[in-house]
């Protein structure tokens, strides 16, 4: 399998000289096309940092990240936009739709951009829409949708440019169980008959039990990795339980 993204010895740093916290200490490792990676660690333990410098809101102390070929840490701040357009797609807790368009307007934001024909983007919003069950609410607005149904706008809107990577910020922190359940499944969909390549950081094990490689960091660094293989999701939720417990976690504030 070829590598989406390669992590190499990357270190963060915050502070100055006088008052320096290193974030993430020396990580590396990879995501293949197509693979469906879950980031899991306590709070403070660097999860959302590395999500960060991968999605190039943040710049790495050292180190190098590539992404589908490009070391993005060489990049400036013009071609860095360009690639952040073209190359990677977002799934947010909070959505972050645009309250004053409508769900297609919000899907279709990001291919107007892009000067997409005006044909091929309503080709391309309809089949996402049909995958992710959202048809019936292409023509309404962010405040006349449920908590869910804003998600998954959200995550065709991730999805519609064809991203080389997808990575999603706690994705069902804002949403009831059974929005929840609904998201990851559409979402598993997306990885095994798409193949979509997910990065998702959350603190949830339910969540995470969807995904199929585990990568838990603990102090800047990684702790332990998980591995799915040919595991049922309940037997792959009792061991996310058991490392959640060694790094200090509460079972009970992951379920």
């Amino acid at each position: 399998m070829a590598a989406i993204l390669q992590v190499d010895q990357i270190e963060k740093y915050y502070g100055n000289k006088g008052n320096l916290t290193k974030a993430i200490d020396r990580i590396s490792f990879q995501v293949d096309k197509g693979e469906f990676v879950g980031i899991m660690g306590p709070s403070g333990s660097g999860k959302t940092t590395l999500l960060n410098c991968v999605s190039t809101i943040d710049h790495v102390s050292s180190g190098h990240i590539t992404i589908n070929g490009r070391d993005i840490t060489k990049l400036k701040k013009n071609a860095l936009s360009k690639f952040r357009r073209e190359q990677l797609g977002f799934i947010f807790q909070d959505f972050n739709l645009l309250d004053t368009l409508s769900a297609y307007e919000n899907i279709a934001l990001a291919l107007t951009i892009q000067r997409i024909k005006p044909k091929e983007i309503h080709e391309r919003i309809l089949q996402v829409a049909q995958t992710l069950d959202i048809v019936d609410v292409l023509k309404k607005y962010p405040y006349q949708m449920s908590g869910g149904q804003k998600q998954r706008v959200a995550s065709a809107r991730a999805l519609i440019t064809n991203p080389a990577l997808i990575l999603a910020d706690e994705p069902t922190g804002a949403l009831d169980s059974k929005a929840a359940r609904m998201l990851l499944d559409r979402m598993e969909r997306l990885n095994e008959e798409h193949h979509a390549t997910i990065m998702m950081v959350t603190h949830d094990a339910f969540t995470a039990s969807y995904a199929h490689r585990i990568l838990f960091i603990k102090d800047g660094k990684i702790f332990n990795e998980l591995i799915r293989g040919n595991d049922t999701r309940k037997a792959f939720f009792n061991q996310i339980i058991e490392i959640v417990t060694l790094l200090g976690g509460d079972a009970s504030n992951v379920l």
